[in-house]
């Protein structure tokens, strides 16, 4: 078991991007079925309300403001498996294309940011159109989809006639494929699951515009990530602040000792001359001269 876990940690470590957007939400829907599985064995009550009111994201801007984190978390959760291979599969595909022309920091970026951007659709939507007046308090919306959404978009945004063949259909552009993701998504908007379209229809507008900023010169991805990251490298230079000293030190007491060889050079030349010194020296001297 612990060489399985370590081959895990391993494969996260080293894999793409996507490997690890994959394992974290793998791991969120294990977490999940475990917390089922023992709610239902113990009788602790429905494991559904705990997913609804601390991971999923509301659209009760009060609830929201009392638990901000679920902007991410709602992006990683899914009830079924089904849900989660669906979104998996668009995913490893959208990823895929995706990386042919950006990098991996771009990826996690354009995920998270299009995951939040599907969020404030959802949020905006339910809090201004009237249909749902009546269903803002207790409105959720959870999944990747939308991240996913925004992943496909931007690379079909940005590399439009890119063709991919679809089994009994043959090789369709990118763009066909998107147009019609989006179409789906706004025709489906009804009283079953409109959050979910219009989270998907967040994404999808993020992706769009992602690229239309790209091609300014401006890739708010990357300095996403870059923000994301600098409290991450605050963390590691803490963690090596002890290392950092005593290389310091070492590196201070070497100076110092070639700093006195040296001096000890110089002298023998005002004693004896140049010519006095002995190859060594005189490559040290010229070394250091320089």
């Amino acid at each position: 078991m612990n060489t399985i876990w370590n081959d895990i940690k391993r494969n996260y470590k080293s894999g793409t991007t996507f490997t690890r957007i994959l394992y974290i939400n793998i791991g969120f829907f294990i977490l999940y079925k475990l917390l089922f599985v023992f709610s239902f064995l113990f009788d602790t009550g429905e494991i559904d309300t705990f997913i609804k009111d601390y991971l999923s994201l509301p659209s009760n801007t009060i609830l929201l403001l009392k638990k901000p984190w679920t902007f991410i978390s709602y992006m990683f959760v899914h009830q079924s498996f089904f849900h989660l291979l669906f979104n998996m599969v668009w995913l490893h595909l959208g990823s895929k294309l995706f990386l042919e022309y950006f990098n991996g920091k771009q990826l996690i970026s354009t995920y998270i940011l299009g995951g939040i951007s599907g969020g404030l659709l959802f949020i905006t939507a339910f809090n201004v159109l009237p249909v749902f007046s009546s269903n803002v308090l207790n409105s959720y919306v959870f999944g990747a989809s939308a991240s996913v959404i925004a992943v496909f978009v931007t690379i079909s945004t940005y590399s439009p006639n890119y063709r991919i063949s679809i089994p009994l259909i043959g090789n369709i552009p990118l763009k066909y494929i998107a147009i019609t993701l989006i179409t789906i998504d706004i025709l489906s908007i009804s009283p079953d699951n409109p959050g979910g379209h219009i989270a998907h229809i967040g994404g999808a507008i993020y992706g769009y515009i992602y690229v239309s900023l790209l091609k300014t010169g401006i890739d708010i991805s990357v300095n996403f990530y870059n923000f994301i990251n600098f409290f991450s490298q605050k963390k590691k230079k803490k963690s090596k602040k002890v290392n950092t000293r005593k290389s310091d030190d070492i590196f201070r007491s070497e100076k110092a000792e070639k700093q006195k060889h040296i001096n000890s050079i110089l002298e023998k030349i005002s004693k004896s001359g140049y010519d006095s010194l002995t190859k060594e020296e005189k490559e040290l001297l010229f070394k250091e001269s320089k």
